[in-house]
């Protein structure tokens, strides 16, 4: 899978989890897609959310790895 490819997939896996990120307030934004990582910046109530790194671990992390298993870890990048 070419990296615009692998691009193209982490998009679908986060338009299928924004409307629920959405839904409470907050939102996602893709930072880069680096080999096996991918950063992201989660955005208005996720950011002072107590269950963030749940969010972040269980839904979306989870939702792109569906979508792109060779993906081993999401990261949340605060203030980019």
């Amino acid at each position: 899978m070419t990296t615009e490819e692998l691009t193209l997939n982490v998009e679908k896996a986060l338009e299928e989890i924004r409307p629920f990120l959405q839904s409470d307030g907050g939102d996602i934004t893709l930072i880069s897609v680096e080999e096996n990582s991918v950063k992201v910046r989660l955005e208005g109530a996720c950011v002072g959310c107590s269950v963030n790194q749940m969010t972040l671990k269980s839904g979306v992390e989870m939702t792109i790895k569906k979508y792109a298993p060779q993906i081993e870890e999401v990261i949340n990048v605060v203030g980019v």
